[in-house]
């Protein structure tokens, strides 16, 4: 586009869950409410526009094996854009992927820095796998490299046991965490069972993933302390395949797998009601494909979070507790425009009618 040239999106301008517009312009890669003087070549869109999507727990740069080189990272990322995902926060990645940052027509990322990880006790090549005298100076290190959050491994499978356990005493974490946030960072911790929870969040996490431990006594807690949680819930739906695969070598753990997936949608519906925040992630660049934010959204409603809450988990409240904008005067122009309303019926979100980033028609 020329310097007159602009961008023109049109129809229902998603500002907030109650604020509505009915245009606003791109000037300069950047959100205007106010038509822009001299513009002669106007370009228009229209629709029902929101902010960017957000995947709060996102993965570029790994995948199921450790690391993956610069052109598969570019492919999953890219996967994200066309879903709509236009921030994302990676919750750990072994990859350098901050030439990313570098290019206008990817998502935006915020990193966690690499896994920080118990010794064998998570995914080979994904984690730095360390001991417990180690993780204050783990932690400070991951804190300086990542953008503002670092991510534990807060439970895996210990083979002694043959079930999930705790990976940190609750002195190191506390230590820990206490450190990141001096270096301020903010802490989250993968955990899928109960018994790390308790003592995660009062040593002063900030989040939770997965969370599919929490239990009636600990809930409150979360809320008391406003920890988020980040269900993934379409990661989730992968536990009865994992259970079988090793019910022969841990009949135990895969046990405990099943119990946590059968009360998924109860456990993330109470956390809701007791007024934890819960943010969309979908654990995408593991084992599973980008681009599935819309289905992860989808899951949060089944699991009985009002659509419109469900919406805000992916947007409006995702991008403020990232510290990120949304659709306001003068931020980067990152937006997606659907055909219908997508208030009214989140699975509008699969279907993108145009991508917007850094003011530029992307998809």
């Amino acid at each position: 586009m020329s310097e007159r040239a602009v961008l023109h999106a049109r129809g229902r301008i998603l500002v907030g869950p109650d604020e509505v517009r009915d245009e606003l312009w791109v000037v300069g890669g950047r959100i205007s409410y106010d038509r822009p003087s001299g513009a002669r070549e106007v370009t228009t869109v229209e629709g029902w526009v929101l902010p960017g999507l957000v995947d709060a727990h996102c993965h570029v740069g790994l995948d199921a094996h450790g690391p993956v080189p610069e052109d598969v990272s570019e492919k999953q990322a890219l996967a994200d854009r066309e879903a709509g995902t236009l921030l994302v926060r990676d919750a750990g990645s072994p990859s350098d992927t901050r030439w990313i940052d570098d290019r206008e027509d990817l998502p935006k990322i915020i990193r966690a820095g690499r896994h920080i990880a118990r010794t064998r006790r998570y995914i080979r090549n994904y984690a730095w796998e360390i001991e417990p005298e180690d993780l204050v100076a783990h932690v400070a290190r991951e804190a300086r490299r990542g953008d503002g959050w670092v991510k534990l491994v807060g439970d895996w499978i210990d083979r002694g046991l043959g079930d999930l356990a705790a990976c940190w005493p609750r002195e190191a974490a506390e230590a820990a965490i206490a450190e990141a946030h001096r270096l301020g960072a903010r802490v989250t911790a993968h955990c899928f069972a109960e018994d790390s929870l308790r003592d995660l969040v009062e040593a002063g996490i900030d989040c939770i993933e997965h969370a599919t431990g929490l239990t009636e006594d600990l809930i409150p807690l979360f809320a008391e302390r406003g920890v988020a949680i980040v269900p993934t819930l379409v990661n989730i739906a992968t536990f009865p395949k994992l259970a079988a695969g090793g019910e022969a070598k841990y009949p135990r753990w895969a046990a405990h797998m099943r119990r946590l997936h059968e009360r998924r949608y109860d456990t993330v519906r109470a956390a809701y009601d007791a007024g934890v925040p819960v943010y969309v992630g979908t654990d995408a660049g593991g084992s599973l494909p980008h681009g599935l934010v819309a289905a992860e959204v989808a899951e949060l409603v089944t699991a009985g979070i009002p659509p419109l809450q469900a919406l805000s988990a992916t947007t409006w409240a995702a991008r403020a507790w990232l510290g990120r904008p949304g659709l306001t005067e003068g931020a980067p122009a990152d937006f997606v425009v659907y055909d219908e309303d997508p208030r009214a019926d989140v699975r509008v979100l699969a279907a993108p009618r145009r991508v917007v980033l850094n003011g530029k028609v992307v998809g």
